[in-house]
């Protein structure tokens, strides 16, 4: 089976003006990339439905949702937050997001495909459930988990090798023992968050695994980590997995100071297939986050894409 890639025309068109850094030029970026990828081993996806209220409204009050809608429609453009901006098209372009992953995520639940990344902006992983943040609407990692669980999968890993904390993420199942939350990142750091005695709560307690790293972490302190990470999967055993892959962890990412290469995502994409491999059959499906550098960021989804595909 092929590797499944998801992104549409109306990401583009999500404009956050000039200077902003998560800009549409990072996704052409990508595809540009990536557009000699051989089509015997992946399958591209550009046809899919906005997520309608109904699914966004799992994770996202449904005033707040509304609320995103009304702006873009009435506004035009603005600032939701400090950092996140919206344009006339910007609430298509994050139900489309969230579209984007749902529909991948069917796929591979079908067996259609064996597992895929949705190329999808805005990204969503600091969006709560009533306010944007950090550059994101909607939180499309966190409903796909919750659509997941409507389709029978008992057990979901969210893993996050951001750069940032997903924060919006890590609070949507900080209560819930069917989603394990793990994130990889700099700290202390935006948005302060994601210490290593956040582990969850009530039911949840012991299903939240923060895993913070001083500014300059290397590629070994990433794998270093994942020794914890495989002990844990042992026990809770996830019947899909979930990635919020932000690049921005790379030496040349311009917001950040850590100091992974391209050819690191290669180790860690091999580490979060091994889990989906042991115990999901390989379903894994990964979604574009954070990430800078254009050529940092075209190279290291490219080779995100390829080891998918191995």
């Amino acid at each position: 089976m092929k590797t499944g890639i998801s992104t549409h025309e109306s990401f583009l068109k999500h404009n956050t003006g000039q200077g902003h850094p998560e800009t549409h030029v990072r996704l052409e970026s990508i595809l540009d990339k990536i557009s000699d990828l051989p089509t015997n081993h992946f399958q591209w996806k550009t046809s899919f439905k906005e997520a309608p209220l109904s699914l966004i409204s799992t994770i996202h009050d449904p005033n707040y949702v509304r609320l995103v809608g009304r702006v873009c429609e009435e506004k035009g453009s603005g600032y939701l937050d400090g950092d996140t901006v919206f344009s006339p098209q910007s609430y298509m372009a994050a139900s489309l997001a969230v579209g984007a992953g749902v529909s991948l995520a069917q796929d591979i639940l079908d067996g259609e495909i064996k597992n895929g990344m949705a190329l999808v902006r805005p990204p969503g992983h600091h969006a709560e459930s009533d306010f944007a943040m950090g550059f994101c609407l909607f939180n499309n990692i966190a409903i796909t988990a919750k659509y997941l669980q409507t389709q029978g999968i008992k057990r979901v890993l969210i893993l996050d090798w951001d750069v940032h904390h997903g924060n919006g993420t890590e609070h949507q199942f900080y209560e819930d023992d069917s989603v394990y939350f793990v994130s990889l990142h700099q700290f202390p750091f935006y948005p302060g968050t994601g210490s290593a005695s956040e582990r969850g709560s009530g039911k949840g307690l012991g299903y939240t695994l923060n895993l913070p790293m001083a500014r300059g972490g290397e590629e070994k302190d990433y794998l270093d980590q994942f020794s914890i990470i495989h002990k844990e999967m042992e026990s809770f055993q996830p019947e899909f997995v979930l990635v919020s892959a932000g690049f921005d962890a790379h030496i040349r990412d311009p917001l950040a100071g850590m100091n992974l290469n391209t050819s690191s995502y290669e180790k860690l994409t091999k580490e979060v297939l091994r889990i989906a491999n042991t115990y999901a059959s390989g379903k894994l499906l990964s979604f574009l986050e954070g990430g800078y550098d254009f050529q940092a960021l075209s190279e290291s989804v490219k080779v995100h894409l390829e080891t998918l595909a191995s």
